[in-house]
């Protein structure tokens, strides 16, 4: 899966082989989760690792401990890399190949991103630039504090939310509380402010990075009974704004 994720990512940068140091017949599962993702799996076979001996590789991925402590140190590689996936064979979960499919294709990106930026000065340069507009260590300590991690998960949820429906929500008499919160989510860049009249509504900045996005749904999607009362707090709201007439 891996070999058919990074043809397809990046075929004009790299040459992609895939072994195994005890190889199997390639499991229908991982061919079918490839084609739901979208590429071609047909040429596909496994191979041994010796197929390979005596040729130099710039860099050697191994994705499980077995792996790496079977390939530690392979004599042909300029840079070796240790991953360690679950492997979907064992793996719990109603798809579970298609979910290591996608843990892949995330460190692939991230994979991507490094070494590309490592042989490209210019690209380094506006990345900064961009990251300087986006702190990661902002972002996470945002995350600590329960009535912004649950402002964010709301947020998510509805989409757009004001300072009173979240009062009603999080159960805070303080406006003056509510409001600090939201503007430390606001200066790390994570939500974004539309004025309607004296009320500010708050929803998750689109220009914020595809990853912060994604610990942000995945949080929320994944730890809903965190927030089932304030979502309960919210259907009970009396007077709730509509997008119409918002908070008279």
């Amino acid at each position: 899966m891996a070999e058919a994720l990074l043809r397809h990512k990046a075929n004009d940068k790299f040459d992609v082989f895939s072994a195994g140091t005890s190889p199997e017949t390639v499991d229908v599962r991982a061919i079918d989760a490839l084609s739901k993702f979208g590429l071609n799996a047909s040429s596909l076979k496994s191979k041994n690792i010796s197929e390979f001996d005596g040729v130099n590789f710039d860099y050697v991925i191994t994705l499980c401990d077995k792996a790496n402590s079977e390939c530690r140190n392979y004599p042909q590689a300029e840079k070796q890399l240790a991953w360690d996936f679950p492997d979907p064979k064992t793996r719990s979960g109603s798809n579970p190949f298609s979910a290591t499919l996608n843990e892949l294709n995330n460190r692939l990106s991230m994979f991507l991103l490094v070494e590309e930026k490592s042989h490209n000065k210019d690209y380094e340069q506006s990345t900064d630039k961009y990251l300087a507009g986006f702190d990661p260590l902002a972002f996470y300590k945002c995350l600590t504090d329960d009535i912004r991690l649950k402002t964010l998960m709301l947020t998510h949820y509805h989409g757009e939310l004001c300072v009173c429906e979240l009062m009603a929500a999080l159960d805070e008499d303080s406006q003056p509380k509510v409001s600090r919160n939201l503007a430390v989510l606001k200066k790390a860049n994570i939500l974004t402010g539309r004025k309607h009249g004296q009320w500010v509504f708050y929803r998750i900045t689109p220009e914020l990075p595809l990853w912060a996005k994604s610990v942000i749904a995945q949080t929320t999607e994944n730890n809903v009974p965190l927030i089932t009362t304030e979502l309960q707090r919210l259907n009970e709201m009396n007077n709730r704004p509509n997008k119409a007439s918002f908070c008279q």
